[in-house]
């Protein structure tokens, strides 16, 4: 795996300037820095003020602080105690004397004079080592940010299957119940219709989010999606009361993009706006406004309303102040997850609204 772009510091350590000089002879190449330092003190100085030291070069005879000491300190700190470091020593060869550098914490030991070819090898063993050192942190880092995406996503699961599942509930709970046949064989037939397609809508919608959550985010497959058809099937799935009217101000318009995000969003918030109505003929209206770059979907509601101070407080993971039915965590969950959603596409999501006479809330979408 070439590295030849990437910078490799190394930390060169020792009490005489022409040991240090040469040192950086010996080791110079096109992607290594250099740091030189006379003494202890001014190498541990050295290794708090920079982040990225890949090895240490380091004298073990030095006066006052000697190298052991250097190395015993280093290893002590949670910020340097990883840094490679290779003892660089003209005392006694015996066994004990290498034994003492590695229980200091040394990785490697050279004896002068310095064998030039010997100590190349050595240090680009140690530079592709710091090079691999990097990339599992980095892969550490990626795997701990889609660990949360996961967990978020998980809410996002739960909140989403509850419309479908309680409208299946529901028309069964009617079925049920109807033991005076007071529904007409015409109304049976139309709630058990009802309810298989919100069971197959439900069934698909599973299968459509295990494969997203199989799915890195680069991989997940982008497809060409009809938005019209789409947000009519996530209606038809909600068995919405009738006395809330849904209409749309145009055609909504055909993209490609990540169907299952884009279902997720529209699906919230359609259900939040027929479940916090509480007109006697209330309605929801779906429409966009086309821009450069992206589309800006809209969902109006002649609902309840959101106070003017708990308009950003419901895109947050926590409830919000004000005692109304936005208060409800579940909402607020759902909202927040959204919120998340819309940014991940580069867009942004917010509300206007007026408090008892309804929301309008706005996403912005990629073509």
């Amino acid at each position: 795996m070439p590295h030849t772009l990437r910078e490799f510091k190394i930390l060169l350590v020792d009490d005489r300037e022409e040991n240090l000089l040469a040192l950086e002879e010996m080791l110079a190449d096109d992607n290594r820095t250099f740091l030189k330092a006379n003494s202890g003190n001014e190498a541990l100085k050295y290794t708090l003020k920079h982040n990225n030291i890949g090895l240490i070069m380091l004298d073990v005879q030095m006066p006052g602080m000697d190298g052991f000491e250097v190395a015993r300190i280093l290893k002590t700190n949670p910020k340097t105690k990883n840094i490679s470091i290779i003892f660089v020593t003209a005392i006694n060869k015996e066994e004990h004397y290498i034994l003492k550098g590695f229980d200091e914490g040394a990785v490697d030991y050279l004896q002068k004079p310095l064998d030039v070819n010997v100590t190349k090898a050595k240090v680009k063993v140690f530079q592709r080592l710091y090079y691999y050192q990097q990339e599992l942190k980095s892969t550490a880092n990626e795997l701990e940010r889609i660990n949360k995406q996961l967990e978020k996503f998980t809410s996002i699961v739960a909140h989403d299957l509850k419309s479908p599942l309680t409208g299946i509930i529901g028309a069964l709970s009617l079925l049920e119940m109807d033991d005076d046949e007071m529904l007409s064989a015409d109304e049976r037939h139309e709630y058990i219709s009802h309810t298989k397609e919100a069971a197959m809508y439900l069934s698909n919608m599973i299968n459509s989010l295990l494969d997203y959550s199989r799915k890195s985010m680069e991989q997940q497959v982008i497809e060409e999606v009809d938005v019209q058809e789409l947000v009519e099937q996530v209606v038809h799935s909600m068995f919405l009361p009738a006395h809330i009217n849904v209409r749309y101000s145009q055609q909504l318009p055909t993209l490609f993009t990540k169907k299952v995000k884009l279902q997720q969003i529209f699906q919230n918030l359609i259900s939040n706006a027929f479940k916090y109505n509480d007109k006697p003929e209330g309605y929801i209206e779906i429409g966009y406004l086309e821009k450069e770059d992206y589309y800006e979907f809209y969902v109006k509601d002649n609902g309840m309303g959101i106070p003017a101070d708990d308009q950003e407080a419901i895109f947050k993971f926590y409830r919000t102040s004000v005692n109304n039915s936005f208060a409800d965590s579940s909402t607020g969950l759902g909202l927040s997850i959204l919120k998340i959603l819309v940014e991940e596409q580069g867009g942004n999501i917010w509300v206007d609204s007026t408090l008892g006479e309804g929301s309008t809330f706005y996403f912005q979408w990629r073509k």
